[in-house]
């Protein structure tokens, strides 16, 4: 009798939990309507403007301006990358956008695609490329900020861009997520698994750990109800799918109040897996893991691409300290791969030009038997030298960015006559800087990096620089759009954290 009470009791426990859940999910909307409503002329405004687009127009074009929380895609057949949306935060104003853009990878060259019928302006939505039908990009969700950043609109519309014949269309289907930003969404077979997120109001906020799958064939939403313990709720998560067929998700970031006025923001760290359960696919489970290896410190705002060889890659972020009234961050620029099949993490480590290699290569001579190369990252070496570089904004903004030098020869080693003289080694190492909240994609085996953000004291810097790097040879990155430095202006009189920052109010997360 006693055991039974208890589960009965622990039964009750659960159904309170989900109760008070979807209590506070209705009194969110019902406060986050009132804003929505308001929102809603200045985006019916910007819709007027752009059904005066009747045609489809490409005009070459510089870069993108400067943004964050946009998604960056690689076209299924053709040597592009497809930009959409974003935004931007100057101090004063938020700019939100539906702007596409393309990349010519061979011509290195960007184009603005005007098409017809966009969505509306959004960021922190999810895109997701299927090679079917000639070629499709599908969109979901995202959000709206007003210009004061104070307002949002959480979107739940399903959009397809059609790449073969460059029309966008709109998919109306039932039964789908509600309005949310920072969820992920990965393509399975063929659905779009979506998985997180939140939704926020001026006042109140909520986090999701639903789960959804859109039929590409039939065009219909369903919700998954997975067996197994999964994931707390969260946004910006890691969401990628294995060689296994599983999907896989690693930590995010969810926050919640602790008293009146205060919030409490949590990195989350953990894995799961997501997967049919005995081979069907109409039912899943999930199964915390826990990788062995050199594991990504604890982080949110990072960016994920998966590799040519099916690992996850997971780029960047910031590690957060809160206080009641403060958020603090260091921003990071390295590099982790997660390889499902060995259930493992390794840290991404640069071989570096040639000339750079072999100097390394003489100097593990002296290394301990059985040291572990490819997740120790050079622990012990001796530190590499760094320049400190500042830049002036047209505000007069003093930006300091640090660059990491090339590992000098040590003092009595000789250098052999196939290494580079001393005035062409150990010259700047090109690398993209510390940052969250950048766009990553992969093609051909090389990955692209885009944009992003990172803070100077009480300032939020947006990037609009693009990076390569080989993948296959991860020798060293290729800057192919350098920061313009004057296009990191500033006017914001007070400290960027607050209100409608987008960095603490997003996860800080990623798109």
């Amino acid at each position: 009798m006693g055991k039974k009470g208890k589960k009965e009791k622990k039964g009750r426990g659960a159904e309170k939990t989900a109760k008070t859940a979807a209590k506070m999910e209705k009194k969110v909307s019902k406060r986050s309507r009132k804003e929505e409503e308001d929102l809603e002329a200045l985006l019916a405004h910007f819709q007027a403007l752009d059904a005066t687009k009747t045609q489809v127009v490409e005009t070459p074009c510089p870069p993108p301006s400067p943004r964050l929380h946009a998604s960056l895609s690689a076209h299924p057949d053709r040597d592009e990358l497809i930009l959409f949306g974003g935004e931007y935060f100057n101090g004063q104003k938020t700019s939100v956008y539906n702007e596409l853009y393309t990349y010519n990878i061979r011509k290195d060259a960007w184009t603005k695609v005007e098409i017809p019928n966009p969505p509306p302006r959004r960021c922190a939505h999810q895109a997701v490329v299927v090679p079917q039908g000639g070629g499709q990009l599908w969109i979901f969700g995202g959000e709206f900020a007003s210009p004061d950043g104070e307002q949002f609109y959480h979107y739940k519309d399903l959009w397809v861009l059609h790449l073969a014949t460059k029309t966008w269309e709109q998919v109306r289907a039932t039964g789908g997520p509600s309005g949310r930003s920072g969820h992920r969404m990965v393509a399975w077979k063929r659905q779009l698994i979506l998985f997180g997120g939140f939704h926020e109001s001026t006042r109140d906020y909520i986090y999701y750990n639903d789960v959804y799958a859109f039929d590409l064939d039939t065009f219909t939403w369903s919700r998954l109800c997975p067996s197994g313990t999964g994931p707390t709720p969260r946004s910006g998560c890691q969401m990628s799918v294995t060689p296994q067929g599983s999907i896989v998700i690693y930590g995010g970031y969810s926050k919640q109040r602790v008293k009146k006025d205060v919030d409490r923001g949590t990195q989350h760290s953990d894995m799961f897996l997501l997967q049919p359960v005995d081979g069907r696919e109409g039912k899943w489970g999930w199964t915390r893991i826990n990788p062995a290896g050199a594991k990504p410190t604890p982080r949110s705002g990072f960016s994920v691409a998966v590799t040519p060889n099916h690992q996850t890659l997971l780029f960047g972020g910031v590690c957060d300290e809160e206080e009641e009234e403060s958020l603090e961050g260091d921003f990071l620029n390295d590099l982790h791969f997660y390889d499902a099949t060995r259930n493992r993490w390794f840290a991404g480590q640069l071989k570096g030009p040639k000339s750079e290699k072999r100097k390394r290569r003489r100097g593990r001579k002296a290394e301990p038997e059985g040291a572990d190369k490819q997740e120790r990252g050079g622990a012990g070496a001796q530190e590499p030298p760094e320049v400190v570089r500042e830049v002036v904004a047209e505000d007069g903004t003093v930006v300091t960015i640090k660059q990491v030098l090339a590992t000098p020869v040590p003092a009595g080693q000789p250098q052999s006559e196939e290494e580079d003289s001393p005035d062409e080694a150990g010259g700047p190492v090109v690398e993209p800087g510390p940052r969250s909240n950048a766009m990553l994609a992969v093609k051909h085996g090389r990955l692209y990096l885009y944009g992003g953000m990172f803070e100077a004291g009480d300032r939020q810097v947006t990037l609009g620089d693009l990076y390569c790097l080989d993948l296959h040879k991860m020798q060293e990155w290729t800057a192919l759009v350098e920061a313009d430095p004057g296009e990191l202006g500033w006017r914001g009189d007070a400290p960027q954290v607050g209100a409608g920052a987008p960095r603490k109010r997003l996860c800080p997360i990623c798109p």
